[in-house]
């Protein structure tokens, strides 16, 4: 329950109800009209705020959470070109929103995209509040989510003991106490270098050999110089211990099969990734495993290619649908990281004007 000023009760809202009443959305529900339409405040879609907007294209963008995406909840990226101290996640998705938005681009958050249209010559992306944007491109930039282990009873400890972000709030959860990570790649790898100035002893669960198989090499090596890290290699969690809240895991060694138990107050989870892209509702070529197909891979199958209607081939990330284009970890063969994302994001733009030139017309919807 939410008690807003003393006057207005919320019971149970959504995002977008609960952001309404705050104020950060506004309350109409007339269509709005762009040139460019990014769905998704992540590096991918911030970066096509940034160079959209500073080129003149009217740039609208949406996210149904908050600016950063999973990018926003990395405690510190060091491999990021022009920060040799590093910065947080949540740090670069600020500057990059303010930069949008000195530039013009319009940021509404959460705005939720629930199906994509084509209405006269437009793209028109249905919210879930009821409201529409109508735009001449759109740039599909909602990320990826880590999957959930498939372990008994992990649904009842998520927000408790279980967490798939490390920032400052879980830190100060955590602090003092021994903790489980689980994954093997850059993401696991922060978190074990952040929180290691927090908990107590910490258990790097990885299921192969080699920690440097998924994992850059300079996380490897600040990993291997950290007493308090132990990695566990051909490692699987198979049990959660604990009424109410952790109090232990049960994992396996892959090699051997023998199972032991380990004391964890807390438990975060960085394993293989899964699209935000449920809502277009196979409106897009996607790959097998849902990622969002570019370029000619999109119109490679019979089903999509169908439904290509102009001459030319797709552009490098462009989707089956002409004028939509996929940027950062929702686009299939994506590098994962956030330099290829902010890099796609303004190769993106470049592709949009390249679009509308071919259509013959001048922006300024």
């Amino acid at each position: 329950m939410v008690i807003w000023r003393g006057r207005t009760v919320l019971r149970n809202p959504g995002n977008a109800e609960l952001a309404r009443t705050i104020g950060l959305r506004p309350t109409t529900a007339a269509p709005l009209d762009c040139d460019l339409l990014v769905v998704g405040a992540g590096p991918a879609g911030l970066a096509a705020a940034v160079y959209g907007a500073s080129e003149g294209l009217a740039t609208v963008v949406l996210d149904g959470v908050a600016t950063g995406g999973q990018a926003g909840t990395s405690s510190r990226i060091e491999n990021y070109l022009g920060f040799p101290s590093g910065i947080s996640g949540a740090e670069l998705a600020e500057r990059a929103v303010i930069q949008a938005r000195r530039f013009g681009a319009r940021i509404t958050v959460p705005a939720k995209a629930t199906g994509l249209e084509r209405l006269d010559g437009h793209h028109v992306l249905r919210l879930d509040d009821g409201s529409a944007v109508r735009a001449l491109t759109v740039l599909i930039a909602t990320g990826a989510r880590y999957r959930r282990l498939d372990v008994p009873r992990i649904g009842e400890l998520e927000g408790i003991s279980v967490y798939y972000a490390a920032t400052w709030m879980e830190a100060q959860f955590c602090a003092g106490d021994p903790i489980v990570i689980v994954g093997g790649g850059n993401s696991a790898g922060q978190a074990a270098v952040f929180l290691s100035k927090h908990a107590h002893r910490i258990h790097l669960a990885i299921r192969h050999e080699d920690l440097g198989r998924d994992m850059s090499r300079y996380l490897v090596d600040q990993i291997e110089r950290i007493p308090t890290v132990d990695v566990l290699r051909c490692t699987e969690l198979r049990e959660l211990v604990g009424e109410g809240a952790l109090e232990a895991v049960v994992v396996e060694d892959r090699r051997t099969g023998r199972r032991r138990r380990l004391e964890a107050r807390a438990l975060f989870v960085f394993i293989g990734l899964e699209p935000h892209a449920g809502w277009l509702g196979g409106q897009l070529a996607v790959d097998e495993r849902g990622f969002v197909l570019t370029g000619p891979d999109a119109v490679a199958s019979e089903l999509h290619a169908d439904g290509w209607d102009l001459v030319r081939r797709p552009l490098p990330l462009e989707t089956s649908r002409p004028g939509v284009f996929a940027a950062g970890d929702v686009r299939s063969g994506a590098m994962r990281r956030v330099a290829s994302a902010v890099g796609e994001g303004a190769m993106a733009v470049r592709l949009v004007h390249e679009h509308l030139e071919q259509l013959g017309g001048g922006h300024g919807a």
